[in-house]
């Protein structure tokens, strides 16, 4: 039996190479809105349901398209007054379901990685050949709607296999946001290409804080600062980085706004911050400590 997902090898965070920032810059901070289409009626996955409740399940349904249809443009109103770009996971079926949302964002200059084609398709239970297929529309239809490269990866509903990291790499893309592990970039394993391990944090994942935790808005809003004071201050021994993942149903909701505005001005007033996309991020590391980081580390159980 594995002990370990062997995605990644062991790195204590007080003995790493130093990652230098643009700049100067303390931490590496991104925004990651999902957006999302969810399908009323999806094809059955044997091992998870896409609803809770019997098909059709219109109140879910309809709670997850209030985000297409408001929570998106307040929280874009939101991320231009404090004129932060967003990097967004994409479900890329939005390309054709909502096509507005898309340009708006192509227009504010944010990236766009997958989410997968619909946050109702699971990966889980593919074969390679049907996996590649998802991965590789992917990189198609961003390219045909944005004319953007595909860099990032973000399974849909958080599910994969035990190829995906393998499959992601070989196909051209450069990070993945599916491994929780760290506060600061690292290298993945896999059979080809290089691929790096962005902090994507399901602590600060407003679908985690509202819906699992169940904290208020100006409590999560204190937690986002926070994180970030904490980030700031080891950013001077090492460069960290800190995501903020959101779904514009949950922050989009009139009373969440303004705890969440709050928030981002404060992180963004700060000199030594690097406003980040993921590709960005990626970029950098890759280029410059993934060699370094991947020299350092041992695998599990080994001695340095």
């Amino acid at each position: 039996m594995k002990r370990d997902p062997d995605f990644y090898d062991y790195l204590p965070y007080d003995a790493r190479p130093r990652i230098e920032w643009p700049n100067g810059a303390r931490v590496a901070f991104w925004v990651a809105p999902n957006v999302e289409f969810y399908e009323l009626n999806p094809p059955r996955n044997p091992s998870r349901a896409a609803w809770s409740r019997p098909a059709p399940d219109v109140q879910n349904y309809s709670y997850r398209d209030y985000g297409n249809r408001v929570g998106f443009w307040r929280m874009l109103d939101v991320m231009k007054r404090c004129g932060m770009r967003g990097s967004v996971s994409l479900n890329v079926a939005m390309c054709e379901h909502h096509p507005e949302v898309i340009a708006a964002c192509a227009e504010n200059g944010w990236e766009f990685y997958s989410h997968g084609t619909y946050n109702t398709r699971y990966l889980m239970g593919m074969d390679e050949a049907q996996e590649r297929a998802v991965i590789q529309d992917s990189i198609d239809t961003i390219k045909k709607h944005t004319g953007q490269r595909l860099d990032g990866w973000l399974a849909p509903a958080l599910t994969y296999t035990d190829r995906t990291m393998d499959l992601v790499a070989e196909m051209g893309l450069t990070y993945v946001c599916d491994l929780f592990h760290d506060d600061q970039p690292g290298p993945v394993k896999t059979a080809k290409g290089k691929l790096a391990s962005i902090p994507y944090s399901l602590e600060m994942n407003d679908t985690i804080v509202y819906n699992v935790n169940q904290v208020s808005p100006r409590r999560y809003g204190d937690i986002i600062k926070r994180q970030f004071d904490r980030l700031y201050r080891e950013g001077e021994r090492s460069g960290t980085v800190m995501c903020i993942p959101l779904h514009p149903y949950l922050i989009g909701q009139p009373y969440r706004l303004a705890a969440f505005e709050e928030a981002l001005q404060y992180i963004t007033s700060h000199d030594k911050v690097w406003l980040a996309t993921g590709r960005e991020i990626a970029e950098h590391f890759n280029t410059h400590y993934y060699d370094a980081f991947a020299k350092a580390a041992h695998a599990v159980g080994e001695a340095p």
